[in-house]
Parts: structure tokens; C-alpha cells; sequence
């Protein structure tokens, strides 16, 4: 199996950690705070002294959505391991154990599938707005059902196998079983749910930002951002364009590392 990058997937690396590392060094080194108001610098086009221009407060830009894409990428990083996680385990110990383990489980995702996952995390989050925690547990809530149904249904057939069934006879252990026979064949499928998850939950958090039941002022975030900065698009579009340009990269990012593994995976069959 080749196991290489492909061009997509190292273009999606570049993007995404290089907006990463950028945003932890203009947090860093940046002589102003997110929330240091200037109003006589209100708009700023940008300048030597603010790099990106200033906000309607006059806050530097740069700072905020340095802030902003740090906030974005560690919620989408904590979301993908624990939500892949905890479905993978889940959807693996369903499969094998089987009767009354599976059925709970199957009636637990059901529950959970009964709403829509935005809807179901725009409740809880509304419940505490503002809560980075809160919105990090609705979210992963409602993307590990995805993991389970997927690891389930393909640990289903492996279990059947012939060779997970010689494995068993001979004595392994099912720690054995799954790191030979099982893992090799979800991992595809889990690296790519990850990829697409890690975009979902950035999504999520802007549109939770869009209606005010996300991050609170005065915390950059760039869902709120962009709903702050909406009402003077005529008067400084440059700004506006700015939260929006870094949602639609660190989305662009996690979908390329989604569609370079799917072609990594047909290359081998």
C-alpha cells in the first residue's frame, strides 16, 4: 500500500498548520490584545502599524483573528479525537459483543439521531452561551454517532472473516484481533470521517457565532466576527472579507486531507 502524500493532502497540511503556527505567533509577538479598543483608529485601512487594518472598535485585525483561527482549530482538534474515538470504540464493541450491548447502543444513537445535529448542538449550546466546553461536548455529541454506525457495520463483516476467525482459534487476544484485523480496515474510513469532521465542527461554531449563541464578545471568533463586522461591508469591506477568508480556508484544508485520503484508498484497490 502506498502511503504517501498526494499533492491535495500536502497542500491541506501547508494551509492548515501554517495558519496554525502563523496564529500562535501573531498571538505571541503581537503588541495588542483581541479586545485593546482604539475608536480613533476605527477602520483602519491596513497600514505598517496594523498590518491587517482595525475593526469597528478599533481593534487590531490581525491579533483578532489570530485569536479566532487558534480558537477554530483547537475546537475542530478536540472534536475529530474524541468524537472518532469514543464511535470507534463504541461501534467496535458493538459488533463484537453483540445481544444487549448492541441493542442499547443502537437505541442510544437513535435518540440522538431524532434531531437534526445542528439543531441538537444550537440547544445545548443555547443552554450556556459562550461555553467553549459546552459546545465542545454538543458537538462531539452529535459527530460520533457517524464513527459508530461506520465502525460498526465494517467490524460486522470482519468478525466473520476466516482469518480474524483463525487469529481467534489460535489463541490471540482481541487487542491482537483488532490491531491486525480490524483497525487495517476502518482506519481508512475514520481518517476520512475525521477530515470531514474537523470541517463540520468549524462550521459549526461559526453558525453558532451567526446567532449569537457562540463565543461572546469580547473573545474573537470568526463566525461572531463576521456577524459584528456584516453591517459596514459598504464601509469596509476589506474587514469583512477577512473572517470569512480564514473559515473558508481552514474548511478547504480539512476537506483536501479528506478528498487525498479517498484517493489514496482507491489507489489501492
Amino acid at each position: 500500500m502506498n502511503t504517501s502524500l498526494t499533492l491535495n493532502q500536502k497542500i491541506g497540511f501547508l494551509i492548515l498548520f501554517g495558519l496554525f503556527f502563523v496564529s500562535i505567533l501573531v498571538g505571541l509577538l503581537s503588541p495588542y490584545s483581541m479586545d485593546e479598543q482604539n475608536l480613533s483608529m476605527r477602520f483602519s485601512a491596513p497600514s505598517a502599524e496594523h498590518w491587517l487594518g482595525t475593526d469597528h472598535f478599533g481593534r487590531d485585525m490581525m491579533t483578532r483573528l489570530a485569536g479566532a483561527v487558534v480558537l477554530s482549530f483547537s475546537l475542530a482538534i478536540l472534536c475529530l479525537l474524541s468524537s472518532s474515538i469514543l464511535g470507534v470504540t463504541l461501534g467496535v464493541w458493538s459488533a463484537w459483543a453483540g445481544g444487549r450491548v448492541e441493542q442499547t447502543l443502537g437505541v442510544l444513537v437513535n435518540v440522538i439521531l431524532a434531531l437534526p445535529g445542528l439543531v441538537l448542538v444550537l440547544l445545548l449550546s443555547a443552554m450556556a452561551p459562550g461555553s467553549f466546553l459546552v459546545m465542545y461536548l454538543a458537538i462531539s455529541l452529535v459527530q460520533w454517532i457517524e464513527y459508530f454506525r461506520v465502525t460498526r457495520a465494517i467490524t460486522h463483516t470482519l468478525i466473520q472473516s476466516p482469518e480474524r476467525q483463525l487469529s481467534h482459534m489460535m489463541g490471540f487476544g482481541k487487542g491482537y484481533q483488532f490491531k491486525r484485523h480490524i483497525w487495517p480496515s476502518i482506519a481508512p474510513s475514520v481518517f476520512t470521517m475525521a477530515a470531514f469532521g474537523g470541517a463540520n465542527a468549524i462550521l459549526m461554531m461559526a453558525s453558532l457565532g451567526f446567532i449569537a449563541v457562540g463565543i461572546q464578545p469580547p473573545l474573537a471568533e470568526l463566525g461572531l466576527m463576521s456577524v459584528e463586522l456584516f453591517p459596514f461591508y459598504l464601509e469596509a469591506p476589506w474587514a469583512l472579507v477577512q473572517p470569512l477568508l480564514m473559515i473558508a480556508l481552514l474548511v478547504l484544508s480539512f476537506h483536501l486531507l479528506a478528498g487525498a485520503r479517498n484517493e489514496l484508498i482507491n489507489s489501492t484497490h
